[in-house]
């Protein structure tokens, strides 16, 4: 049974979903449609931009929605039966797995990411923070590890649970680097600073957050053709209200991404389909279950490949 899942920030690359916007008439109207909605050059964006251009918060997350869709309609464009039985993305790849669910449309999803990178972005000038990598830790064990770390006015949590050994932390930048010494003395393989421009899935997005959830009380929502995991809930969104929800508390809520999968895999996912930019979830994927399929869907190359593959996966 097919999923489909949508990377993050931190999968995007310079020239992300050229190939696929030459090659495929599917994925060019997307493109358009989002340089319509949200009146920004997400062309030159994602085939122009240096790399450091597009790791800047409002460009990354307005890019890789849009080449995850473009992608994801690609695909659908090719094989016109695909019905995944369940949609997911990592944090801002969310609103892209909302969109192809049918839930929110293309203009309203790439108006409300838009505005959530830029939200992003100012936080990070106004209240600076970071993240880091913590390598080999449990999630309890990692938990109290920030506990801690943390003191009045200055505080780190668990932001990401990407898959078993592979945690993240957010918060003030103090706090964090103290959260970092601490885990390695307590047996964490690796601690690695991130090159973020804020503290993401944290209390430092609390202002963000409620600036989204404006932005999200105004969108209309839909009907899905399948249940949306929710990445901050692990559990499943099979109405307009719970996804909604979702997306209001993903932005200082940890991304449960280990759960997800779980949930993904007990709903009878078999073949987990990564589209946009890069294999980040492929490779988590092979972490967390290796009895899983992961394909991803990046370019020409790998679109061809999932269709072959496709046709003897039952949908």
């Amino acid at each position: 049974m097919v999923v489909a899942t949508f990377p993050g920030q931190g999968s995007q690359r310079p020239g992300m979903g050229l190939e696929l916007h030459d090659r495929f008439a599917a994925a060019r109207n997307v493109f358009e449609a989002v340089e319509v909605a949200t009146d920004r050059p997400i062309r030159r964006i994602c085939f122009e931009f240096s790399e450091e251009e597009l790791r800047e918060t409002q460009n990354a997350q307005l890019a890789l929605f849009t080449c995850g869709l473009a992608a994801y309609r690609a695909l659908q464009a090719e094989v016109p039966d695909l019905a995944p039985i369940a949609f997911a993305g990592h944090s801002v790849g969310e609103y892209a797995a909302v969109c192809a669910s049918g839930a929110l449309s293309l203009e309203q999803s790439a108006r409300l990411v838009d505005r959530r990178g830029q939200i992003m972005a100012a936080s990070g000038r106004e209240r600076p923070g970071t993240m880091a990598a913590i390598l080999g830790m449990t999630v309890a064990d990692l938990d109290q590890v920030c506990v801690d770390s943390s003191r009045p006015g200055s505080v780190v949590v668990v932001a990401n649970d990407n898959c078993p050994g592979q945690l993240v932390i957010s918060g003030d930048t103090d706090a964090v680097q103290r959260a970092c010494v601490m885990a390695t003395e307590r047996g964490a393989k690796r601690a690695l600073p991130l090159n973020v421009s804020g503290a993401f899935h944290s209390p430092l997005m609390d202002t963000p957050a409620e600036e989204m959830t404006r932005a999200l009380a105004e969108a209309t929502f839909g009907p899905m053709s399948a249940p949306v995991i929710s990445n901050s809930r692990a559990s499943r969104a099979e109405d307009a209200e719970s996804v909604a929800a979702g997306l209001k508390e993903q932005l200082r809520s940890a991304v449960r991404w280990t759960e997800s999968v779980g949930v993904m895999l007990g709903t009878g996912g078999t073949t987990f389909l990564e589209f946009g930019s890069g294999e980040v979830l492929t490779g988590l994927l092979r972490r967390i279950d290796k009895s899983a399929a992961g394909l991803p869907v990046v370019d020409a190359a790998t679109l061809e490949s999932a269709v072959a593959a496709l046709q003897g996966v039952p949908a």
